[in-house]
């Protein structure tokens, strides 16, 4: 995939409320990069699997649009497929904090003040990756799900935060699967995708 110097593919970008995983109800804003080559089934943003040349942007303007929030949370997409040095560079230049979701299946870059993994079967996370998760997030849809959180979980640090998610379009059958297995597991914690419920990005 060509790669455009100063720039980035964006697919939106918007100030909300951090709806998953340790950072929870706080103000953050996303950047949404365009491209993916993971594909999940289960994605609410298949939109973002391509890119449409319009979506170039530079990345001052991009910081620019980010002005105070405290937080940037970059996802895609896979925001690993691009490179992310200078974006992050100029984040943290502004002393915002830089977050990113990604299912770590293409080389790391960048610089994280927190690293959401959310490992996919289908094109697993690259090694490097693993030992950067601040939290490891695992989307489950089916009983045989858990087997596979497991064995990421024994991919990551020590350190590293364990979270299990319900696809939401599988919620109700699968939410009380996954109540059951965190008491009886409990270095695993709920994450539940808040914002849906709040109605917001």
């Amino acid at each position: 995939m060509s790669e455009r110097k100063g720039q980035l593919p964006i697919m939106e970008d918007f100030y909300t409320i951090q709806g998953e995983g340790k950072y929870t109800g706080h103000a953050a804003y996303f950047i949404r990069t365009a491209a993916c080559d993971v594909g999940c089934p289960f994605c609410d943003v298949k939109e973002s699997w391509e890119i449409d040349d319009n979506q170039w942007q530079s990345i001052s303007d991009i910081v620019d649009k980010v002005e105070d929030a405290p937080i940037a949370v970059v996802t895609g997409g896979e925001p690993l497929i691009h490179n992310l040095d200078e974006l992050c560079k100029s984040l943290k230049y502004r002393k915002i904090r830089t977050h990113i979701e990604t299912s770590g299946s293409s080389p790391f870059s960048g610089s994280w003040d927190w690293f959401t993994l959310s490992p996919k079967k289908r094109k697993m996370p690259l090694e490097e990756n693993w030992l950067h998760a601040d939290e490891l997030k695992i989307v489950i849809s089916r009983p045989n799900d858990f087997r596979f959180a497991e064995d990421c979980a024994s991919k990551v640090t020590e350190n590293c935060l364990l979270y299990l998610q319900p696809e939401w379009d599988k919620s109700d059958e699968i939410l009380s699967e996954i109540i059951a297995y965190i008491k009886e597991h409990p270095k695993w914690k709920m994450s539940l995708q808040t914002h849906k419920f709040m109605d917001i990005p």
